[in-house]
């Protein structure tokens, strides 16, 4: 059965790939940036991969370990298509969801995560809105709190992704908590994709309490770099923001 299943998704994905010119595909690596050499984007939109995971979910009677196991091996696929279609189509078992769940996004994105669009889609779209349901908080801080320790860059950057979205969910956050998970990531902000999640973070809060964050990046504006800085002011009030980014007095 998942096997059959398989080969229906990556048949449907090939016949979904577009033709794309040189430059197109050129810059759609850029855009990603895959930290591995051999990784595959057919370039196939997101609307198309929901729909072949609705058409396939429809046509297959698959139990939750079956989507578990199809799960497993489109994520260890090096094609960012077959990857998405992994999460997006365990999504649709999300009754079943536990914490065994999140230890196996934890256990496969460890060794299968190559991207922050991976990363960041499935933080988004399924394990975020899982741990913001009432009744998941302790699992949430329990997993925010592992996640943020890996020394995986993409295990460490769903940690801020994960409490981004909840945030958006509640629309409030616990501002204690918020500001000790960006001091403990300042300590890996030398990586690109952790210095991002960051501002993108503290933005995602601004939307919420900006008087909070403009509190907090105005007095901690000299030990947050330019980009941090840039990121997370971006929505506060335009003369805020020139006065956080006037960084050097």
């Amino acid at each position: 059965m998942t096997e059959d299943v398989i080969v229906e998704i990556k048949n449907l994905l090939v016949e979904k790939t577009p033709r794309l010119t040189p430059e197109k595909k050129s810059m759609m690596y850029k855009i990603i940036n895959p930290d591995i050499s051999n990784y595959v984007k057919y370039g196939v939109k997101v609307v198309e991969i929901e729909n072949i995971v609705k058409n396939v979910y429809n046509k297959f009677i698959c139990t939750y370990q079956d989507a578990i196991e199809i799960f497993k091996t489109l994520t260890q696929s090096n094609v960012e298509e077959e990857k998405f279609v992994a999460f997006l189509f365990l999504n649709r078992f999300k009754k079943n969801f536990n914490e065994g769940t999140i230890d196996l996004f934890r256990e496969e994105y460890t060794k299968h995560c190559h991207t922050w669009s991976h990363c960041d889609s499935t933080c988004v779209r399924v394990i975020g809105p899982f741990l913001g349901k009432q009744g998941n908080e302790e699992l949430a801080k329990k997993t925010i709190d592992e996640w943020s320790n890996s020394d995986n860059i993409w295990i460490k950057r769903a940690s801020m992704v994960i409490l981004l979205k909840i945030t958006m969910i509640r629309k409030d956050f616990d501002e204690d908590y918020v500001f000790d998970l960006v001091e403990k990531m300042l300590n890996y902000s030398e990586a690109n994709y952790i210095e991002k999640g960051i501002g993108w973070l503290l933005k995602t809060c601004s939307k919420y309490k900006p008087e909070v964050i403009i509190d907090y990046l105005s007095k901690n504006k000299e030990n947050l770099s330019r980009l941090i800085l840039r990121y997370a002011s971006e929505k506060l009030p335009k003369e805020k923001r020139a006065e956080i980014l006037n960084k050097r007095t």
